[in-house]
């Protein structure tokens, strides 16, 4: 029994190594389902690599879900949601340039993020509990990115990749969420002035808010819930579309307002 367990412990230290390097070194790795397969294994290895960045001064200003939405469930071959941390040097200004070579694989999703003004400690939570905590909402587009070659990922990668995390950018103009009906919500992104997605709340595990709330129960009794002042990026509402150089994206969220990713050469 030690052995196993001893052997787990290095596999799983193996995969977050894998993955550290790609992020290090700029070149995609393997995929790390060869070394573990569970969804267990996967948020512990997320974690080693948590703690890695933590360690090196990074800090954590809120979480991502990731695979709220069917159509990136079939994109992706994957059938439940996940989540990730979200650091400050993830974080990019509405309309300036995101440099690309910081980037691997990017892939550019529209989202609805809300900003908490109450801490979400215990739990399991009640939708209602998660409006009340929810101090504004803003349009954001997520730049997924993977460390895994060809975006090869099953369930065990993605969530062992930080949920397949990459860089974000919010809108500017805080909204609240009183008289807003984010399930309602459409939402279209254009690249170029040429529409490449769209969507609605809808397509977020029927809103925004349910993603939300799955989020809050799950991170509630565990090392790190969400606080106060925390973005909580909700899931993709529409196609996620790849990233080219100097592409400028714009996503527009009916009540939300727009917001502008631009990237760099």
């Amino acid at each position: 029994m030690h052995d196993e367990w001893s052997q787990a412990v290095d596999a799983r230290s193996q995969a977050a190594e894998r993955l550290a390097e790609a992020a290090r070194s700029g070149k995609p790795c393997a995929p790390i389902r060869d070394l573990i397969g569970t969804a267990a294994d996967a948020y512990a290895v997320q974690e080693i690599n948590t703690r890695r960045a933590l360690g090196e001064g990074r800090r954590i200003v809120g979480r991502k879900i990731g695979v709220t939405n069917l159509e990136v469930q079939r994109q992706l071959g994957i059938d439940q949601p996940t989540c990730a941390p979200l650091y400050a040097d993830m974080a990019y200004l509405d309309g300036l340039p995101i440099p690309y070579g910081r980037l691997l694989q990017p892939r550019a999703e529209a989202e609805v993020a809300l900003v908490l003004g109450a801490d979400l400690v215990g739990g399991p939570f009640t939708v209602a509990e998660v409006i009340r905590a929810v101090e504004f909402v803003l349009p954001a587009i997520e730049i997924a990115d993977s460390r895994i070659d060809g975006w090869d990922i099953t369930l065990a990668d993605t969530v062992s990749d930080n949920a397949s995390s990459g860089v974000f950018v919010l809108g500017n103009t805080p909204v609240s969420l009183m008289g807003l009906d984010l399930r309602a919500a459409g939402m279209t992104m254009t690249r170029a002035g040429k529409e490449v997605s769209a969507g609605s709340g809808a397509a977020c595990l029927g809103s925004p808010l349910n993603a939300a709330t799955w989020l809050a129960t799950r991170l509630g009794r565990t090392e790190r819930p969400l606080r106060a002042g925390e973005v909580v990026l909700t899931g993709a509402l529409g196609a996620v579309v790849p990233v080219e150089p100097e592409d400028v994206f714009e996503a527009h969220i009916d009540g939300l307002g727009s917001v502008r990713a631009v990237f760099g050469k």
